[in-house]
């Protein structure tokens, strides 16, 4: 590889590193994911950011027996996790899994429509901005899910999943004077093992490969089909490869 590419390369790490973790839903899987995919070698004619997210695609492992829940296949989840988390196009969505564009948007509206029907869960919102937590809360309920409680501070948010068990979280990082995002998180998964979102409008102070770092990121601002996905995916995703 010349510089340049190796440049490039570098850059493309934490958008790669990111796909894969929302894959399989661990830090460490999506990591050894994208490990692997380097050793193995890349495909050739992509850029090198289409190129790590069709390495990580071609070996990420199929999805476990799904539940009575689960109702999207693992190409469906990887056209909707591209595109709406990632913001690649169709075309370059299909580049990435190796299909033809046509299908890969018949195959994507097909996954649009099994989301539309995925089973729901119960959802805690951490958010200290009244108008932001009342914009996710309305975007969490239009995807079909359960709204169990907003907290605004890190302490709210432990006692309120300590009463409501929920069944995901969805969390802001900064919550100003109320504590931090990241610090709740922890301290609500010492007792409650649940999958997060964390929702940032800087994903990258999440994915410094310097402290342990979540498996699910969304920017702000975001779409309401990038919040279905995700949260489909934290729910339902599978056990950590070995």
């Amino acid at each position: 590889m010349n510089a340049v590419t190796q440049a490039e390369l570098l850059r493309s790490l934490p958008p790669a590193r990111r796909y894969a973790r929302a894959l399989t839903g661990s830090q460490a899987a999506g990591d050894a994911l994208v490990g692997q995919a380097l050793r193995n070698g890349l495909p050739e004619g992509l850029s090198a950011r289409l190129a790590l997210y069709a390495g990580v695609t071609r070996i990420a492992p199929p999805p476990a027996a799904p539940s009575a829940g689960a109702v999207l296949g693992a190409r469906h989840r990887q056209l909707l996790l591209l595109t709406a988390l990632e913001e690649l196009s169709v075309s370059e969505a299909g580049q990435v899994i190796g299909i033809p564009t046509d299908v890969a948007e018949t195959e994507l509206e097909e996954a649009r429509a099994a989301l539309r029907s995925a089973a729901a869960t119960d959802v805690l919102v951490i958010e200290d901005e009244p108008i932001i937590a009342m914009d996710v809360r309305q975007l969490v309920e239009s995807c079909g899910h359960r709204v169990v409680g907003v907290a605004a501070t890190e302490a709210q948010a432990v006692r309120l999943a300590a009463s409501k068990k929920p069944g995901l979280i969805l969390a802001d990082v900064n919550l100003g004077a109320g504590g931090d995002g990241i610090t709740a998180v922890g301290r609500i998964q010492e007792q409650l093992k649940v999958p997060v979102i964390f929702v940032t409008a800087y994903p990258e102070r999440l994915l410094t490969a310097e402290q342990v770092e979540p498996a699910f990121v969304i920017s702000k601002p975001f779409e309401p089909l990038a919040l279905a996905i995700a949260t489909y995916q934290a729910v339902s995703s599978t056990v950590p490869i070995e």
